[in-house]
C-alpha cells in the first residue's frame, strides 16, 4: 500500500488563519469537520448534489464534499460556526429559527450560508430568485416555502438595518 502524497495549505477559516499538512486527495469538508472540528458542514451526497456541506469559499457558496483542501489554499472559509455565535447570531440565523424555516436542521446550515451568499450579491432578491440560489440545497423535511420566507424577510432587514446606517 502506498502512502498519499502530502500537501501544505494554508488558509483562514473563520477568521483564523491555518496552515497544514494534508493528503492530497483530501476534501474541505474532512479537514473542516474532523481536523477543526466544525461539524456545521454536513456530509450527505458525497457527490455535491445536495447543499448540505455547502460553506463559504471567497464569500461565494462552495460544496465542501467535493473541493479538496488544497484548492481552498489562501482562501477565506467561512462556515455556519463563524456567520454568528449562540449569543449573537448572524441576522440570518435568528430569522431562520424565529420563523420555524427548518425541521430537523440537517440542511439549515447549508442554506443559511448560501443565502448569506446570495443577499450579498443581490439584496432584494424576489423569490424566484431565492428558489434559483436555493436549488442546489435539498430538504427532506420542508416544502421550502418558510425557507424563501425567512430569507426574504432577513432581506428586508438588513435593507432596513443598511438605510438606517447611512448618514
Amino acid at each position: 500500500m502506498t502512502t498519499p502524497a502530502l500537501v501544505d495549505v494554508a488558509l483562514t477559516v473563520n477568521g483564523v488563519p491555518y496552515s497544514m499538512t494534508v493528503p492530497t486527495q483530501a476534501v474541505l469538508a474532512d479537514v473542516l469537520r474532523e481536523r477543526m472540528g466544525l461539524k456545521g458542514c454536513k456530509v450527505a451526497c458525497d457527490a455535491a448534489v445536495c447543499g448540505a456541506c455547502t460553506v463559504l469559499v471567497n464569500d461565494l457558496p462552495v460544496a465542501a464534499c467535493s473541493t479538496f483542501a488544497f484548492e481552498a489554499g489562501g482562501a477565506e472559509v467561512t462556515t455556519i460556526e463563524g456567520l454568528g455565535s449562540p449569543s449573537a447570531p448572524h441576522l440570518l440565523q435568528q430569522v431562520f429559527l424565529e420563523r420555524d424555516a427548518f425541521q430537523c436542521g440537517f440542511c439549515t446550515p447549508g442554506m443559511i450560508l448560501t443565502a448569506k451568499a446570495l443577499l450579498d450579491a443581490h439584496p432584494d432578491p424576489d423569490a424566484a430568485t431565492i428558489r434559483a440560489w436555493l436549488s442546489g440545497n435539498l430538504c427532506r423535511c420542508t416544502g421550502y416555502q418558510m425557507i424563501v420566507e425567512a430569507v426574504q424577510a432577513a432581506a428586508a432587514l438588513m435593507r432596513e438595518r443598511n438605510a438606517g446606517a447611512r448618514p
